[in-house]
């Protein structure tokens, strides 16, 4: 008699928050989606190196710009045009890879999000877990925005960093130290942008109130000027204000959305002993 092919091991459904799964349930689910994130981001290393000379230019185009609008001498000795210089036979390999990852990343970020999800899952109750794909598409957008904004002051950072080196010194970037402040600049902003989601969800599960966010907004705006001010790659007032005046705008946006939440909760509580 043949058995019905099933599709393999599935997961136990988690019915409270009390719920656990054994040990072994935890190795294999973790080993699936491991391998899955593996894939997604090694489609994404490929995607980008086909399309890798169109990825440099559009990583190149604010050194250009900055170079176009400035004087002769500038970006270097007799020109006006941005070039980037490679010291070494494998730094044109190597940028080429450091590029293709970062870019592999990004493009598999949705997947990565919805693989870490369902680790947190289970510590939910039933009408939080709802909040699941909010919660990844913020994630992605705000993370995406804040890589954006990282990409508009590259052009100001790089004329800071320029002009303050002194009159005498004239730039010359290598490709792999230029790749790697874009990748910092990119990264640093991302993470950064995911200050709210972090706020909100730590609000959602109880372990932070509005009210407490509210009455600690001086230390909060100052701690984050500070953060921004240290995880700037570039360390140039442009990209530090770039990124501390938004997730100063994130921390009151949380607080409002944490009383939401809150009057959310209380109504759910009231309609259930009512009910």
């Amino acid at each position: 008699m043949k058995v019905p092919f099933t599709g393999g091991p599935k997961r136990p459904k988690l019915k409270t928050p009390d719920d656990a799964m054994t040990l072994m349930e935890h190795l294999g689910e973790l080993r699936v989606r491991i391998v899955r994130c593996l894939l997604a981001v090694v489609l994404g290393i490929i995607l980008i190196m086909a399309l890798y000379d169109w990825v440099l230019d559009f990583i190149l185009q604010p050194y250009k710009d900055l170079c176009n609008s400035k004087p002769v001498g500038f970006c270097g000795p007799g020109t006006t045009s941005a070039q980037l210089y490679s010291l070494g036979p494998l730094e044109g390999l190597t940028t080429r890879l450091t590029v293709s990852m970062y870019g592999g990343i990004i493009l598999a970020l949705p997947v990565l999000l919805w693989q870490i999800w369902p680790f947190v899952v289970p510590a939910l109750h039933a009408k939080e877990k709802k909040f699941a794909i909010p919660f990844v598409f913020s994630s992605i957008t705000l993370f995406l925005l804040g890589g954006l904004v990282a990409y508009l002051t590259l052009e100001k950072s790089l004329e800071f960093l320029i002009a303050w080196s002194g009159t005498d010194v004239r730039a010359t970037f290598q490709v792999s130290k230029y790749i790697s402040l874009v990748g910092l600049m990119v990264a640093a902003f991302g993470i950064g942008f995911e200050f709210p989601v972090l706020l909100v969800f730590l609000q959602l599960v109880g372990v932070l109130q509005p009210q407490t966010l509210k009455k600690q907004w001086r230390y909060a705006i100052m701690i984050i000027f500070i953060i921004a001010a240290v995880i700037t790659p570039s360390g140039d007032p442009y990209s530090m204000l770039a990124l501390a005046i938004p997730m100063s705008i994130f921390y009151v946006i949380s607080i409002f959305i944490g009383y939401a939440i809150q009057r959310s909760k209380r109504r759910a509580a009231e309609a259930a002993a009512a009910g």
